[in-house]
């Protein structure tokens, strides 16, 4: 049944309304994706530095750590999720439960028991509602995560790896995150966190090569300044991952708003011209109706 006149025009009022909300959700999206990207561009010179250092140490010294040692067995692993608390960002919720479930499945295949820890309400949510086990969980700060929210969650991944086997430590730990690209490409990562290897090169952060400097003689012991520096460093990568997650998000948001307001527009076109045709035929009929009844009566 043909809608009627009265039901185009509350239907282009509720798109109108909608449009405005679209509207300014893309603004605002627009507006804190800038100061996420400036956030994390600050980050990079400390980022550099503590490379730099970690990458010096341990080029010079031949103190085992236990966050390199690779386990004789792998028994154990734990994963990671970075999703964020809201919807309304398109597919990137999506995208990253899709590529989570996907390394999940790999490595149950590979005969490991799973640690699932989530950041972000939106994949927490999606394991709770399917009863799957959640070691622990963070969530409050997706659009805008700290370096304190970074050290909670690297402290207590830390805790986990440096606990055995058999009181339900992990051996390895991985970071499922999203890596902004530009504001309209997002690349969903995967990366090893745990145990660490420290390279030369680290192409995650795009920091580029760095060349070893001289060799230093450590106060009190090259030990003792691994030992502060390759927490920091997990915490870093944490945070690095965070903070592009954070401008994901909200690049994702600013485009899924922009297309949904491009959508409304077309919407309230439509509607117009069908509240138009309505209203052309309500006109016609009320014209017929008249000249009808004026033949009648003159009959």
């Amino acid at each position: 049944m043909p809608a009627t006149l009265r039901e185009l025009r509350e239907r282009r009022k509720s798109v109108s309304a909608t449009m405005k909300i679209t509207k300014a959700m893309e603004l605002i999206a627009a507006s804190r994706v800038m100061r996420a990207q400036a956030r994390a561009r600050q980050a990079v010179p400390y980022n550099e530095e503590l490379i730099r250092a970690v990458s010096d140490v341990a080029a010079h010294t031949e103190v085992a750590h236990p966050l390199t040692l690779e386990p004789p067995v792998c028994e154990r692993a734990a994963v990671l999720i970075i999703s964020a608390d809201r919807g309304l960002a398109g597919a990137y919720n999506a995208n990253i439960i899709r590529t989570a479930e996907g390394l999940i499945k790999r490595l149950e295949e590979e005969n490991k028991q799973l640690d699932i820890y989530t950041c972000g309400r939106k994949v927490k949510d999606y394991f709770t509602f399917r009863n799957r086990e959640i070691a622990d969980f963070w969530m409050g700060f997706s659009e805008k995560p700290t370096y304190t929210d970074a050290k909670y969650i690297g402290v207590r991944l830390i805790e986990e790896f440096l606990k055995p086997t058999a009181e339900g430590g992990v051996d390895e730990l991985h970071v499922v995150f999203t890596r902004f690209k530009s504001m309209v490409s997002q690349q969903v990562q995967i990366v090893r966190l745990l145990p660490l290897e420290v390279v030369e090169e680290d192409t995650e952060a795009g920091t580029g090569p760095f060349v070893m400097s001289d060799e230093y003689h450590y106060e009190p012991k090259a030990a003792v300044v691994l030992d502060k520096l390759l927490p920091l460093y997990i915490i870093n990568r944490i945070h690095f991952a965070l903070m592009e997650s954070a401008a994901s998000e909200l690049a994702a948001r600013q485009q899924a708003m922009h297309s949904a307001t491009d959508n409304a527009k077309q919407l309230i076109d439509s509607l117009t011209r069908d509240a138009n045709q309505a209203r052309q035929a309500e006109i016609t009929q009320e014209i017929n109706e008249i000249v009808g009844g004026a033949g009648a009566l003159a009959g």
